[in-house]
């Protein structure tokens, strides 16, 4: 059954459709908002896949490069197979909120695809995605415990907007994602250019109000065309029962173990006591079992992981206590080193507790810039960061390999964070690498990236506006209890219900990144957690500002040197000269780099400052203007009847009449002067259209 649904989101429609494509997937739905058009199709294995303890949940967002009506700029002339950076970050947007809504122990593979149709350069199609990924999901036979929402807030001018344009987000000093449910939000991504805790919340919630069309139009859709929702493969009664059993069991013999192992401070310490437990429990079990009544180490795994969790959280709630021992708003020890590395622009090393991060500083030119194709065309990125996850950082062993999805969005929560208070172009005209080494990892090496990255910019003379820290929120919730934790551990972040990572200045926040795994969260728990991050945030800038309180004066002496000027467009030729041979021809002599722009602004880049400055000389003698009056060293180029031609400056000549060249009368030029001749010159006039009068006797006169 084909249907349309509408609602007014942002005081514009925004248009679900369903039963017309894509009809043999589970659920199947049409998103437009404007003329932006994303088709988003959910479906699930029919069968339970066995011996899984997680959810075989696989999203994936695809930009189709004719949705904008052009042809993909690579060799092959298609969408290549590996996803875009913008496409990594969507299809995190869109697994973190629903992720949670799958009922326990469901284990069939379920795959969402969201696949951008048409764009308008107006609407981002990743909100379409989330919105459609929720509604495929409500109409579908899939046990999906929705309806979520979502909408971009926006703040112009301190006037809250929902779904502002692309072209609006430049304007925007808070711009977030905000997903939610009909009572509670479920998921917040973006940032605001140091912005209080009190807007933020705000535009929070008011996000949330404005969603709430699209969560009615969603249960609209499924009291109309919704599916039945398929039964779900539970273990037998005598599964359970066995479950129940070694549970049980497991708590007489290990709960003391495991709570003691679950308060050793030390992180390596606390995972090797949990493997002498794990393997001493599965030795004595195996003893105890008999013909029938066989070891199940799956079960006994699940019981174990189950009842650390049950300890973990117990701890918090009902003793008071973190693994650590450390209060629920304290930050754990920091550290931190600047000028590590010799070479690099500049370098820094935080850490915080059992999270260490190395951050490295590369400025370059304009050439480094990241050109990358989007559905708005190409652009061009002046700043970049990118983060590293090695598996000894966790002490494991795995095969190397390129940036995952975690990495793609750990560096992008990063680069949000420090953009805000990054100097402008104007002003300092490089571009920007960081790149973040996670060398030990124990709860949030994110917001240790924001930490060692704003100390390796200052280490490298970057002019930022005001340093920047982050920290990562926790929190245990059962029934009223309720605790939020600051600075979390991992086991606390695996163990608990919500991760919120907050980064600011002491002005205000600069990104947030809040995931949960419980249904929703009010706004009286987010505006403690917010509150509680403030603090922790102002303290980890004490201690960075302990290493390095501003900026260094000057970029490093290995950095390169970078200088700027201006010039007239129409003399934008005569340094490219015919070919490009004035150009090339600079670039050798000096050994620089030299880019000009249509708009007449020229860079030019060295090693050395003698070569920068030797670049620049060369730019200025070549395109300064000629000034009326003035005395000029010139070269006689031409010969005629009437005067000589005298090339002034590179590109420059002007006619040095015959009754200009002598003070006495003469009858040839050739007597005076001829081709290759040093001849001085004084500017007499130039004329409206460029011409330029010379002399040579104005000249003689004034020796």
């Amino acid at each position: 059954m084909e249907i349309v649904m509408k609602a007014n989101v942002g005081g514009r429609s925004l248009e679900i459709q369903t039963g017309k494509i894509a009809k043999q997937a589970s659920g199947a739905v049409v998103v437009q908002y404007g003329e932006t058009v994303v088709l988003v199709t959910a479906v699930a294995a029919n069968t339970a896949k066995a011996g899984l303890d997680f959810l075989p949940l696989t999203v994936e967002y695809q930009e189709k490069i004719y949705s904008a009506g052009r042809i993909p700029g690579n060799y092959f002339r298609r969408e290549i197979g590996r996803p875009s950076e913008k496409e990594t970050l969507t299809c995190r947007l869109i697994d973190r909120p629903i992720r949670p809504l799958f009922p326990k122990g469901y284990t069939y593979e379920t795959q969402i695809i969201a696949t951008v149709l048409s764009m308008d350069k107006a609407n981002d199609p990743d909100l379409l995605a989330l919105v459609g990924a929720s509604a495929a999901l409500e109409i579908s036979d899939l046990p999906y415990e929705g309806p979520i929402a979502a909408v971009r807030v926006g703040r112009i001018d301190g006037q809250l907007i929902i779904n502002p344009t692309i072209n609006q987000y430049n304007q925007c000093d808070i711009n977030i994602v905000v997903a939610g449910s009909a009572t509670g939000v479920v998921m917040v991504e973006g940032g605001g250019s140091m912005v209080s805790e009190a807007d933020m919340l705000e535009a929070i919630f008011f996000g949330h109000n404005a969603m709430q069309p699209l969560i009615e139009l969603q249960e609209q859709m499924r009291k109309s065309v919704g599916k039945s929702k398929r039964i779900i493969t539970v273990p037998d009664d005598e599964e359970i029962r066995k479950y129940d059993e070694i549970k049980t069991k497991l708590e007489s013999i290990a709960a003391p173990r495991i709570h003691e192992a679950m308060t050793t401070a030390d992180k390596m310490e606390r995972q090797n006591a949990m493997r002498v437990i794990k393997t001493d429990v599965h030795a004595q079990l195996d003893a105890e079992a008999d013909d029938d009544n066989s070891h199940d180490g799956e079960k006994i795994d699940k019981a174990l992981k189950a009842l650390t969790k049950q300890t973990c959280r117990a701890l918090v709630l009902n003793e008071g206590r973190r693994i650590d021992g450390r209060r629920f708003d304290e930050v754990r020890k920091i550290t931190c080193e600047v000028g590590l590395l010799p070479i690099p622009h500049g370098s820094a090393l935080f850490t915080r507790g059992e999270t260490q991060v190395l951050g490295v500083l590369t400025l370059g030119t304009g050439y480094d810039e990241q050109r990358i194709e989007t559905l708005n065309g190409d652009e061009n990125r002046s700043f970049m960061l990118h983060y590293n996850f090695p598996p000894y950082s966790v002490g494991e062993v795995r095969r190397l390999g390129g940036p995952g999805r975690r990495d793609i969005g750990h560096g992008n929560l990063a680069a949000r964070a420090i953009e805000k208070v990054l100097p402008v172009k104007d002003e300092f005209d490089y571009t920007i690498r960081l790149v973040s080494e996670v060398f030990e990892s124990n709860g949030s090496s994110s917001m240790g990236t924001v930490c060692s990255g704003i100390m390796a910019l200052m280490d490298g003379g970057v002019p930022i506006k005001t340093p920047v820290s982050g920290i990562a929120m926790g929190l245990v919730k059962e029934d009223d209890k309720v605790v939020v934790l600051s600075d979390i551990l991992g086991d606390e972040d695996h163990t608990g219900d919500m991760d919120f990572k907050v980064a600011g200045t002491e002005d205000g926040i600069t990104a947030l990144q809040m995931d949960i795994k419980i249904n929703e969260l009010s706004k009286e728990i987010m505006e403690q957690a917010l509150e509680q991050a403030r603090v922790g945030r102002l303290h980890i800038l004490l201690k960075m500002r302990e290493a390095l309180t501003v900026s260094r004066e000057s970029v490093s002496p290995n950095a390169p040197k970078v200088e700027t000027i201006r010039i007239k467009p129409d003399k934008i030729r005569d340094i490219i000269g015919p070919g490009g041979k004035i150009i090339r021809m600079l670039q050798s002599e000096t050994n620089t780099r030299i880019e000009v722009d249509d708009s007449g602004l020229v860079k030019i880049s060295a090693m050395s400052s003698e070569d920068r400055d030797a670049a620049v000389k060369r730019v200025n003698e070549i395109t300064v203007e000629p000034e009326v009056g003035r005395i000029y060293d010139g070269k006689v180029v031409k010969i005629m009847d009437f005067g000589a031609f005298v090339q002034i400056m590179p590109g420059t000549d002007g006619l040095c009449h015959i009754s200009q060249l002598a003070q006495k009368r003469i009858t040839r030029v050739s007597d005076v002067v001829k081709e290759g001749d040093n001849l001085k010159v004084k500017v007499l006039e130039i004329s409206r259209d460029g011409k330029i009068r010379l002399s040579h006797k104005a000249v003689l006169n004034h020796e």
